[in-house]
C-alpha cells in the first residue's frame, strides 16, 4: 500500500512537470510575440500543473498525517505550489505576461531541483515535539514570506528592466507590455510590506520554539543571524522608502539583496544545527 502510495505521489508530481515545461512554451511563445491563444493555453496548463501538485500535497499529508513541511522537499513542494497559485492569480492582472513567466520559470526551476537534490520522508524535526505547534506556524509563514519575497524580486527586476530601456530610450514591444515604473514600484513595495511582517512574526516564533525547549545556544546559529540580517535588509528597505530618500531603481535593487538573503537563509539549513535539514 505504501508503494502504491509512493507510485502515486511521483506520477502527480512527475506529471506536473511534464506539464509545467509545456505550459512553460506557451507563455514564452505569448512573451516572444503576443498570441492570446497560446496565453489562454498556457495558463489552462498551468491550472492543472497547480491541481496535480495539490494532489501530490494531499498524498503526502495523508502519508505525513500533518501539513507537509518539515523537510525541505515537502518546504520546496508547498514553495512552488503556492508560486503556481500566485502565478494563476497575477495572470489576471494587466501586463502581467512577463511576471507570470518569470514565476513560473522559478516555480518548474524549483521543482525539478527538488526532485533531483532532495526525496521525501527524513522528518528531522521530530524531536520538537513540545513545541510542534508553533514550528508549524514558523514554517508556514517562513514559506509564504519566501513566496511573497519571490514575487516582489520579480517585479523589481522587471524595474531595473524597464527603467533601463526607458532611460536609453528603446521603446520596444516588450516595453509596451510591461505595467508603469510607478506600478512596478508599486507592487514590489506592497510585496515587501507583506513579506516582512511575515518573515518576522516567522522569526519570533522561532526564537521562542528555541527558549521553551531550553536551547538558547542556537540563537547565535548562522540561519538565526542570517535571517535577522535578511529582515534587516528588507526594514531598511521600508524606511527609506517611506522616507523617499531614494530612487526606485536603488530601491529595487535592495530588494533583490534582501531575496539573495533569503535565498541564502534556506541554503544555510544544510549547516544549520536549528533545523537539522541535512538529514543527520
Amino acid at each position: 500500500m505504501a508503494v502504491r502510495g509512493v507510485d502515486m505521489f511521483t506520477w502527480f508530481y512527475d506529471t506536473g512537470i511534464y506539464i509545467y515545461a509545456l505550459s512553460l512554451l506557451f507563455f514564452i511563445s505569448d512573451c516572444i510575440r503576443r498570441n492570446r491563444s497560446a496565453k489562454r493555453t498556457g495558463t489552462g496548463l498551468l491550472a492543472v500543473v497547480g491541481i496535480l501538485q495539490a494532489g501530490a500535497l494531499f498524498i503526502r499529508a495523508f502519508e505525513e498525517s500533518s501539513l507537509p513541511i518539515f523537510t525541505p522537499f515537502d518546504f520546496l513542494l508547498l514553495l512552488a505550489f503556492s508560486l503556481i497559485v500566485a502565478s494563476l492569480i497575477i495572470n489576471l492582472l494587466q501586463r502581467a505576461e512577463f511576471a507570470v513567466l518569470l514565476l513560473s520559470i522559478i516555480g518548474f526551476s524549483i521543482l525539478v531541483l527538488n526532485r533531483l537534490r532532495f526525496s521525501p520522508g527524513n522528518n528531522s524535526l521530530k524531536h520538537w515535539e513540545t513545541v510542534h505547534g508553533l514550528l508549524v506556524m514558523h514554517i508556514t509563514l517562513a514559506n509564504l514570506s519566501f513566496v511573497v519575497f519571490t514575487i516582489a524580486a520579480v517585479f523589481s527586476v522587471m524595474y531595473l528592466f524597464l527603467h533601463r530601456k526607458l532611460k536609453g530610450k528603446k521603446w520596444t514591444d516588450t516595453v509596451r507590455r510591461l505595467p508603469s515604473l510607478e506600478m512596478l514600484d508599486k507592487y514590489a513595495y506592497s510585496l515587501a510590506l507583506i513579506g516582512t511582517p511575515l518573515l518576522t512574526v516567522s522569526f519570533i516564533l522561532a526564537t521562542l520554539s528555541v527558549i521553551s525547549e531550553g536551547r538558547l545556544n542556537l540563537l547565535l546559529d548562522l540561519k538565526v543571524l542570517a535571517t535577522f540580517m535578511g529582515l534587516a535588509f528588507y526594514y531598511f528597505y521600508l524606511f527609506k522608502k517611506r522616507s523617499h530618500q531614494h530612487t526606485g531603481a536603488l530601491m529595487a535593487k535592495w530588494i533583490l539583496i534582501g531575496y539573495v538573503f533569503i535565498i541564502f537563509i534556506f541554503v544555510l539549513n544544510t549547516w544549520s544545527d536549528f533545523h537539522r535539514w541535512n538529514g543527520e
